[in-house]
């Protein structure tokens, strides 16, 4: 009895409790894989997860293929901890055609285990224990995990909720001598908001007079793992040219489709300030997180892919015939601008009581609450298409039920 006891004040409490809370995302996403199990996929309308229904582009497996002729030493070996040399050099290259000659070095970029780790290095290199990072709401529900093991408080601001873009005058308002940073997220999840020039120009001059004011240094990290899926011709800013304070944190999962290869960059533009002492925090919270030595057959695949296009049609289609279906039945949600998502507002404005109802006719949105944003519902429409125009029934039942 006493050793079991002792045994189980050993485990780590905070580590216990976030295994034991669970994504709601990956929850859904969990259950959904079991229905279709019992039920056939084609009955199953999974709107849970952000996992790309279109295919990684050709040029990948062509670059894979490509690596598995090299001697096995040079594709599976570690890399440098910061990423190989050439592929570091292709995506500064990359940015440098898209954003100005100032974009990007080399020497300013990490290759990284994807977002999670891109972000989470960001994080624990800026951020002190006591300190606080502001998120706009509806946030990517990680942040606050990644920000509480950086023991740094998750302050949550609510963007303008007609249209979802940063309420600047709320976040000055939430501005304290303690705020370190502020992670936006553009395109946005789980909204589609793209944020204007004309917003982060607003939101820049702000930072810096508060910061000013305050007599500290605020940081933006740049969340943008969906930069590339943006619909029309909308313009998805280049944020180191807004705000000099910028780390931007970047994914492949979503632009290539290769959320499970893990693969993305941390950038610490030659723009910021303490440019050299942030790079090097950077790879030194990789190191203390355990994310060194980046997937090293897919470095080498970014080095040959860098360049390729999103395929943004496949969501395009899926966003227009979802919208329209939606609203004719009578839903109200956000036009999404970019990104793969629809931000619904929830029938009767429980949010969890809808996705009850909605679960009887196998329909699985995923309720806002963790979002930081409750009332609403996010649908994940990068599925195929047929699941969309499928799904509209199972909205049409979840509907009439709730009335």
């Amino acid at each position: 009895g006493r050793l079991r006891e002792n045994r189980e004040t050993m485990v780590n409490q905070k580590s216990l409790a976030y295994g034991v809370e669970k994504s709601s995302i990956r929850e859904i996403a969990g259950y959904a894989m079991q229905r279709r199990a019992e039920i056939g996929a084609q009955n199953v309308f999974d709107f849970s997860i952000g996992n790309p229904s279109v295919p990684a582009p050709e040029s990948v497996r062509t670059s894979i293929e490509a690596a598995m002729q090299l001697p096995p030493q040079q594709v599976h070996s570690y890399t440098p901890a910061i990423g190989i040399p050439q592929a570091r050099e292709a995506i500064a290259a990359s940015l440098r055609r898209r954003f100005g000659d100032h974009a990007a070095q080399a020497d300013d970029l990490i290759l990284t285990c994807g977002a999670a780790a891109s972000v989470s290095m960001a994080l624990n290199s800026i951020v002190s224990p006591g300190e606080e990072v502001i998120v706009i709401a509806p946030y990517f529900p990680e942040y606050r995990v990644w920000i509480d093991h950086a023991q740094a408080t998750c302050v949550e601001v609510l963007a303008d909720e007609k249209t979802f873009q940063i309420d600047v005058d709320a976040v000055c308002a939430a501005l304290t001598s303690k705020t370190r940073a502020v992670i936006i997220n553009s395109p946005n999840n789980p909204v589609g908001a793209v944020y204007t020039r004309e917003n982060l120009d607003a939101f820049a001059n702000m930072l810096r007079k508060r910061s000013t004011e305050l007599g500290t240094d605020i940081y933006v990290i740049s969340d943008e793992p969906y930069r590339e899926i943006v619909f029309g011709n909308i313009e998805v800013p280049w944020v180191p040219d807004v705000y000099e304070r910028t780390i931007v944190c970047y994914s492949y999962s979503k632009s290539l489709s290769l959320p499970g290869e893990r693969i993305g960059w941390v950038l610490v533009p030659a723009s910021n300030p303490e440019q050299k002492e942030i790079y090097a925090a950077c790879a030194g919270a990789a190191r203390l997180l355990g994310f060194v030595c980046a997937p090293a057959l897919f470095q080498r695949v970014i080095i040959d892919c860098v360049d390729e296009p999103a395929d943004v049609e496949a969501y395009a289609k899926n966003r227009e015939v979802l919208t329209e279906g939606l609203t004719k039945l009578g839903y109200e949600y956000i036009q999404p601008d970019g990104a793969f998502y629809l931000w619904v507002h929830a029938p009767g404005g429980d949010a969890q009581a809808f996705c009850d109802v909605a679960k009887q006719f196998e329909l699985l949105p995923v309720p806002s609450d963790s979002f930081g944003c409750p009332g609403w519902l996010r649908v994940s429409y990068c599925v195929a298409y047929q699941t969309c125009v499928d799904s509209l029934a199972a909205w049409e039942k979840t509907l009439a039920a709730m009335n």
